[in-house]
């Protein structure tokens, strides 16, 4: 089986701080799979960085940054199209629980005054990787199952 996993949760110092959430628990289910790790915000724009919500505005979801206002969903879908593109055999996507970008039912979604909308909104990773009808989980779930 082919796993897409969220960089953070093999340890890569990618989160917003540059700090890591290593599961050694996720990793032990995982010890016979291939493992294919993302990050899109590392990629788009390094760490540490500042933090982002996802806020639900006129023109739909979008993930902007809590320091400067600006739109940061572009990058990161543009990461999801490359990696599905080139990665088009996953068989399951593991995201970062609460991640704007990989959080799979657990992302916290705003709207543009900053209410909490919902807690169980699909990051903008992982909305895709959903899209393209790839069995996802959020870690902390799929942990559970087992």
């Amino acid at each position: 089986m082919k796993i897409a996993l969220s960089a953070c949760l093999i340890g890569h110092a990618c989160r917003y701080d540059a700090s890591d959430n290593y599961h050694a628990e996720l990793l032990e289910l995982l010890d016979a799979e291939e493992i294919v790790t993302f990050c899109p915000e590392d990629h788009a724009f390094g760490s540490p960085r500042p933090t982002m919500d996802l806020i639900q505005t006129d023109e739909g979801v979008r993930a902007l940054s809590n320091l400067s206002g600006d739109d940061l969903s572009t990058p990161i879908w543009a990461y999801a199209d490359a990696f599905f593109e080139v990665h088009s055999d996953i068989d399951l996507f593991i995201g970062k629980d609460r991640s704007p970008s990989c959080g799979v039912r657990s992302a916290r979604l705003y709207d543009t005054d900053k209410n909490l909308l919902s807690g169980q909104t699909a990051g903008l990773m992982a909305d895709r990787a959903i899209k393209e009808g790839v069995e996802s989980w959020d870690a902390e779930d799929f942990v559970k199952r087992k």
